[in-house]
């Protein structure tokens, strides 16, 4: 079309400008000679359907044909009014949405152009005249009435469909067959209809007899919405008939109790029990509310077919689960070697307000089709109760739609009204079949609404009394639907009354078994056999040798720096590669990089698999990893872990896009299923982790203490005050300390390759399952103190506490406890200034630690030494409030504590360079002033 459109300007400046043919077509259509504005509507930017020349030969739109027509009336004629039927046509795939009857109680309008057949120029005259339009791929005659009746029906109803945001005119042109082909506009069978009113009849007793079993709980109800639960099924159902075998749902807490009863089937029993809460002492300072709960079961189809559903638990946060879920199937796909995404499958579902309201949703949809996290398709379930606790769609998002977000995907949104089954089930399927066949998102908007408040204790016409007064009048989705079958002759009333009393008794058993049931928490299954959580283990206990003989180290060096035959590596980096076949010859030290690298490659040599995520991942921020080369010829890359040895285990460094909360999501769920891996995400700087903390907060600060989950999720966050700025200094450390209590994560600070070496081991090798938070370097990098040698860490292991071993204990007055990169500052100010009877120690983990190990480390000096904590922070940030809050009296055991820092401050670092260097110098004469 935008050649047409070219002409068109062309012919208004100059008729005699365009092609005899062109020309005369152009005379003959309304509105050629007129303004702009009048001809938009004849050329709408996208065609699927033919248009044709006036000298009546097929031309090619968006790469369709489309035979020549017949003659009636004239060629021009025909070609007119099948110019104008395209119009008509394009006019429904583009606005045939905005008129379909979404709202189940009709009291939503949106503003929509008219589709009568008078819009596009087609007079009553011409309804009953035939025209051609392809229909599955073939070229069909209908008459214009017929044509138009069908469009209607297709885009009108009761499903609305946005496809035209979709440029790959594939898979627009495959949507289309699939909505407007003949086998898509079919009735219900009976084992669906059955299926479906079975499924809602579950629904509807299970939350009533929830409601009044414990009057004034919140329990977020699903009534009103009651449809979500045939949908669910119907799609586990399809998911399996298409070789799925493991699901991963997430959703926010409206329903969540009626998924957990009558999709993943837990026992009902088990649900009760929570509400009766028999044991308070059981759950003192843990555990969570019911409707945060996640669950798992197999699913049988009724072919037989077996499937595997996970639902994650999810605090009120609602959608920074989404990325969870997506890592968690990632995870699943990768154990199984499948690498065609085609064996499992997530399924989201959301509430309209957060889906338009909560910026991780983008986040999540930008993952879906990068190599690094893509599952092979998200199917997206938003229930639409239009409203968002008490906030109208006017008044929380821009858009017409709460799905508009989605159209940044080249995948259709289908909008369904909830109380038709029928249109729901044949939505789910079309949904599923393009996933397969596109292996792409999709979404599925079904209309509903909330029968009652955001919560049971909430009176929601307070701030809608008109909607709540249309609510209280409109029956149950199950009614309306079972009465549609018994006038339609499906089904039988005393049938369906049966069934309702069948749930209803079965409810009432398990209500009363619940009263007294105390359900155990589940032991680790499966992948997690052997793994355990709770207080860290004694020294000497899970203790796994990190260390790696020295000349499998030093050939493995060598390894890593071997480069495809007649691959072009940057100058500088070569360089690099010589140095570390250096170090592999024990003629120059270690550095940070070398020593990861090693972590790295001695782990996948091993069998453990090694992913590690973020942005510049590969290189690395600072330049420093180079895990991945480039070739500064062709530009193919090389990874250097990819051919260490035949039977190594994948090692994936992975490229993130410009997003915290999303990845660290990512990488936090792709470790709850693969817990023998190194998982690992990387913030480009520590400061930087801040966007996520509600997945820290959230997940991994207290997944195991709310959900009994483990996971060794490891964080990497660049951190020092090297005159950066504010956001370039701190990983916030004190955070990560606040929120540590009970073993529940680990906070390290090491200050050698060596220390940094072990620790990445450990973590990987050890049976302690739990989140680590490693602050490492940016100027320790490339510093020429900081570094190791391969007999560290081919015999050495992980320290705590590093001592300072290069002064005499017995002449020691003061102590400095200090971590990471302040202490070569330290120890170069002492050295300069030739101190010696000041030992610097330093603490390389944080938490947990337990008192005795940090008494134990200064039982070797004078007890009357001063002990100074000393760090580069501002004294309200770093370390120092957790040693403050921690040893309240100011003394480990015999020796008085006392603090060296910056001063308090509300941001973590200036902005100037030369202050910067101001306040570093200061801070050190500080520590060592008497």
């Amino acid at each position: 079309m935008a050649y047409a459109a070219e002409l068109l300007d062309a012919y208004r400046e100059d008729p005699n400008s365009v092609p005899d043919d062109w020309r005369e077509w152009f005379g003959q259509l309304p509105h050629a000679n007129g303004d702009a504005d009048g001809f938009a509507s004849l050329a709408p930017p996208i065609s699927t359907s033919s248009i044709f020349n006036p000298t009546g030969a097929a031309v090619e739109v968006n790469g369709t044909h489309a035979a020549k027509p017949e003659k009636a009336g004239g060629a021009s004629a025909d070609a007119l009014l099948q110019h104008c039927v395209d119009r008509m046509i394009t006019g429904f795939r583009a606005y045939g949405h905005l008129h379909a009857r979404l709202d189940p109680l009709g009291l939503t309008t949106t503003p929509a152009p008219p589709l009568s057949p008078d819009q596009f120029d087609i007079k009553d005259s011409d309804l009953d005249r035939s025209v051609y339009v392809d229909r599955d791929g073939q070229t069909v005659q209908t008459t214009v009435r017929e044509l138009f009746e069908r469009m209607q029906r297709v885009y009108c109803g009761d499903v609305g469909v946005q496809l035209q945001h979709i440029d790959d005119h594939v898979v627009r042109r495959w949507l289309i067959e699939q909505m407007e082909g003949d086998d898509r506009i079919t009735a219900l069978d009976r084992d669906t209809q059955r299926r479906i009113l079975q499924k809602l009849t579950e629904a509807m007793v299970f939350e009533e007899f929830v409601r009044k079993k414990y009057l004034g709980a919140k329990t977020f109800s699903l009534e009103g919405s009651e449809t979500l639960i045939p949908l669910l099924d119907l799609a586990i159902h399809g998911f399996a008939e298409q070789g799925v075998r493991e699901l991963v749902l997430a959703m926010p807490h409206r329903g969540r109790l009626s998924v957990l009863a009558n999709v993943i089937r837990q026992p009902p029993r088990e649900i009760f029990s929570q509400f009766e809460d028999a044991d308070p002492q059981r759950h003192i300072g843990g555990g969570d509310v019911k409707y945060h709960m996640g669950a798992s079961g197999d699913y049988v189809a009724a072919t037989g077919e077996r499937v595997h559903v996970s639902l994650c638990f999810n605090p009120s946060h609602l959608e920074y689960v989404d990325p969870v879920a997506l890592g968690r199937m990632r995870a699943k796909q990768d154990r199984r070697g499948d690498t065609e995404r085609q064996l499992g499958a997530v399924v989201l579902i959301h509430g309209d307000a957060a889906f338009a309201g909560e910026g991780v949703v983008q986040e999540t949809l930008n993952l879906s089709q990068l190599t690094g996290y893509c599952t092979g398709g998200t199917l997206h379930v938003i229930v639409n109760n239009q409203l968002g606790f008490t906030t109208q769609p006017t008044d929380s998002r821009s858009t017409i739609y709460a799905t508009d977000v989605a159209r940044m995907l080249q995948s259709p949104i289908f909008h369904v009204n909830g109380e038709n089954p029928a249109a729901v089930s044949q939505v789910v399927s079309l949904a599923l079949e393009f996933r397969r066949t596109h292996q792409r998102d999709v979404v599925i908007d079904m209309y509903c609404f909330r029968r009652f408040g955001h919560n049971e204790t909430d009176e929601p016409s307070f701030t809608q009394p008109l909607l709540y007064q249309a609510i209280e009048h409109h029956r149950s989705i199950r009614d309306r639907f079972l009465d549609n079958l018994v006038e339609l002759g499906q089904f039988e009333v005393q049938e369906a009354d049966e069934m309702l009393t069948r749930h209803h008794d079965f409810l009432q058993t398990e209500y009363e078994i619940g009263k007294d049931l105390v359900v155990e928490d589940r032991k680790p299954q499966n992948s997690w056999e052997g793994y355990f959580g709770g207080p860290q283990p004694p020294i000497g206990q899970d203790d796994p040798d990190t260390g790696v003989p020295m000349a499998k180290l030093s050939k493995t060096l060598v390894k890593l720096t071997e480069i495809p035959k007649g691959f072009h590596l940057h100058r500088k980096l070569t360089r690099q590669m010589e140095a570390r076949r250096e170090m592999a010859d024990g003629k120059r030290p270690l550095d940070w990089a070398s020593a990861e690298a090693l972590a790295f490659a001695s782990l996948s040599m091993a069998g453990r698999r090694v992913r590690l995520s973020g942005q510049d991942a590969q290189r690395g921020t600072f330049s420093q990893r180079h895990g991945v080369l480039h070739d500064v010829v062709t530009g193919r890359s090389h990874c250097i872990f990819s051919k260490l040895s035949n039977d190594q285990a994948p090692v994936e460094l992975v490229n993130s896009p410009l997003s915290e909360a999303g990845v660290l999501g990512f990488d936090y769920g792709y470790s709850l299923d693969y817990p023998e891996a190194l998982v690992a995400w990387e913030a480009q700087f520590g400061d930087f982790g801040n966007c996520a903390q509600v997945i820290v907060d959230e997940f991994i600060s207290g997944a195991e203490d709310k959900w009994n989950r483990l996971s060794g999720i490891i964080m990497l966050l660049p951190h020092g005050y090297e005159g950066q700025g504010p956001e370039h200094s701190s990983g916030r450390l004190e955070r990560f300390l606040a929120i540590g209590a009970e073993d529940n994560i680990q906070v390290a600070y090491p200050s050698t390759p060596a220390q940094y070496f072990h620790l990445l081991r450990r973590q990987t090798l050890r049976k302690w399952r739990k989140p680590l938070v490693i602050f490492t370097p940016k100027s320790l990098l490339r510093h020429p103190s900081a570094v190791s040698s391969l007999t560290d860490l081919a015999d050495g292991e992980f320290q705590n506490i590093l001592p300072d071993v290069t002064v005499d204990p017995s002449k020691v007055r003061r102590i400095m406890l200090c971590t990471g990169k302040i202490y070569y500052e330290l120890d170069a100010y002492r050295h300069e200034h030739q101190i010696d009877d000041i030992a610097i120690i330093r603490i390389e983990k944080l938490h947990p630690l337990r008192d005795g190990e940090v008494v134990d480390a200064l039982s070797e000096y004078p007890t009357d030494c001063r002990v100074t904590w000393v760090q580069e922070e501002p004294i309200n940030m770093g370390a120092w409030p957790h040693w403050a809050t921690r040893f309240s009296g100011h003394r480990i055991g015999e020796h008085e504590l006392h603090v060296v820092g910056r001063p308090r401050s509300a941001s973590p670092a200036t902005g100037s360079k030369s202050a910067h260097l101001w306040e570093q110098a200061d801070l050190l004469e500080r520590a060592f002033a008497d």
